[in-house]
């Protein structure tokens, strides 16, 4: 495997070791935030190949962590995925419309999470 390297932005520490030890376990290389002011700042300086963003953080949300990604040249086109507990109807929908490239429901399915992963760092052919 490539070993790739994932930024993961959660504020739940339980959540984070979770994501955390699968991603190792599967061969990806990770970085860890927990707000979305350290997210910005490591995806600019470190450029990773996909970036986890949760949406509720403590200092700015994951929205406004995305636009920040977006406006920066350095990290514009990386890919970020909302990993959210936010899964009522229509808010997949809310989040892809603010600009996130795809959608994680909390609590997350590892097999669903491995895969919509792969799907953006080309493990696996798209659908």
């Amino acid at each position: 495997m490539a070993g790739e390297q994932i930024l993961v932005v959660e504020d739940n520490a339980l959540n984070m070791k979770l994501v955390r030890d699968v991603l190792l376990a599967k061969g990806y290389a990770t970085l860890q935030a927990t707000s979305g002011t350290e997210a910005v700042a490591l995806a600019v300086e470190h450029a990773p190949d996909l970036v986890l963003m949760d949406v509720r953080l403590p200092d700015m949300d994951g929205v406004e962590a995305l636009a920040r990604l977006r406006d920066d040249a350095r990290t514009a086109k990386t890919p970020v995925l909302a990993v959210t507990a936010q899964a009522m109807s229509g808010d997949r929908g809310r989040f892809l419309a603010a600009g996130f490239d795809d959608y994680v429901a909390k609590p997350v399915d590892v097999a669903e999470l491995l895969d919509t992963i792969g799907r953006h760092c080309g493990r696996v052919a798209p659908p």
